[in-house]
């Protein structure tokens, strides 16, 4: 019997009984440790979990895991916990092909949704896939290499068999397509959101914080994952500039959890001089982070690769001015809510940088704009897009109609 005849049986004798479909999610890598593995694909996740089972209440969930202290907010998400430790990605793996396809018959899934890259080759129902990015094969010396073989291989396979795959950005989309080889009517692009403990905090409140963590009135930030796709190297070497041209500009952080290969970072901070005027906090805390980019001067996001660029968007929502690389998709994200700059030329944000902190006009015009910009994101929508997906994709139908 094949999949599809197994699907077909399994709709039926839903239908028969009166019940919803019944959605299974595979989130194993929802992660609420302060690490780089609680960044990306954990915030996609994450929030999905939180908003889709208040959009469709005939629809029915199951989210399998691995992450034992994740608390579902809706008696509609039921969380199946795995005993494996998939925290480690040989487990994790053993668990996406041999232990997925037995669950999802013993659960009775009518569809599945594959929330980062990859689902069973052997799978009893219908499949969706989300790709957040395509780094693994635009960097791939970013990546460990048994990692990187099986995201090559099972993202693009898994792309090719799904029935519907969602693209968090356009420009990913257009990845998959050039890249994996989808027909772009199979694909979907469904934004991330903005939570809304992002937004302009009171003065007090953020004076407060400055005093507690010992920050000075200005400061440049940046937040993410510390690895070479960010090109923070970059950042420091025109930072460097700029101090070197005089006028003594704040302070720069550069917050987030360490990646891989960040170490050069740390020397390249010595051979610049730049030690006591670049400062690393480490993995910023979800509560305290609206904080931070209240906190800050301005945004600077260099990177040369993103799937969509959730940093960005969150400063915006706090009233930040942002700077930030014209690469992949973050014009999507930022639009002309923000400057943004070549991710290769170091002398163009050494002056940018210099030209946005002795304007406080241009500072207040990019704070307006970028809150305004950041309205047009959240996660409540994002969820209804996708349960749209599914049922394109229940439905079998070929064309994917957007949500007004």
């Amino acid at each position: 019997m094949t999949s599809w005849a197994f699907y077909a049986i399994i709709d039926s004798m839903s239908k028969l009984q009166g019940k919803g479909f019944h959605i299974g999610l595979n989130a194993h890598l929802l992660s609420l440790e302060g690490s780089y593995r609680g960044a990306g694909a954990h915030a996609y996740i994450h929030h999905l979990l939180d908003h889709l089972p208040s959009v469709d209440p005939s629809l029915r969930y199951t989210a399998f895991l691995g992450e034992r202290r994740y608390q579902s907010l809706s008696p509609a998400l039921h969380l199946q916990v795995s005993w494996l430790p998939t925290v480690h990605p040989p487990v994790r793996i053993l668990w996406e092909q041999f232990v997925q396809p037995w669950a999802l018959w013993r659960r009775g899934i009518d569809l599945l949704h594959a929330m980062a890259f990859v689902g069973p080759l052997a799978s009893p129902c219908p499949l969706v896939v989300t790709i957040l990015d395509l780094s693994f094969l635009r960097y791939p010396q970013a990546f460990r290499p048994g990692n990187r073989f099986y995201l090559r291989l099972f993202t693009r396979v898994s792309a090719r068999r799904a029935r519907r795959v969602i693209a968090i950005s356009k420009h990913t989309k257009a990845d998959i397509t050039r890249w994996l080889g989808v027909p772009p009517e199979r694909i979907e692009v469904v934004y991330c959101g903005v939570e809304g403990r992002f937004h302009p905090l009171p003065i007090e409140e953020v004076s407060a914080f400055r005093r507690e963590k010992g920050l000075p009135e200005q400061f440049l930030l940046y937040v993410g994952t510390l690895e070479p796709r960010k090109n923070l190297s970059l950042l420091l070497r025109a930072y460097a500039r700029l101090r070197a041209a005089g006028g003594n500009p704040p302070p720069l952080i550069l917050a987030g959890a360490r990646g891989w290969r960040c170490e050069g970072l740390f020397s390249q901070v010595e051979e610049l001089g730049l030690r006591g005027s670049v400062h690393f906090p480490g993995y910023i805390s979800p509560e305290e982070l609206p904080l931070w980019y209240n906190a800050a001067a301005c945004f600077v996001y260099p990177s040369l690769y993103e799937g969509f660029g959730l940093p960005p968007l969150e400063a915006m929502a706090c009233g930040t001015p942002v700077l930030s690389s014209h690469a992949a998709s973050l014009p999507e994200v930022v639009g002309d809510a923000g400057l943004l700059l070549d991710p290769l030329d170091e002398d163009a944000w050494a002056q940018e940088l210099a030209r946005l902190l002795s304007r406080p006009n241009l500072q207040s015009e990019l704070a307006e704009r970028g809150l305004d910009r950041a309205r047009r994101f959240h996660w409540g929508r994002a969820a209804e897009e996708t349960v749209h997906v599914y049922r394109c994709a229940l439905a079998g139908t070929k064309d994917v109609q957007t949500l007004p």
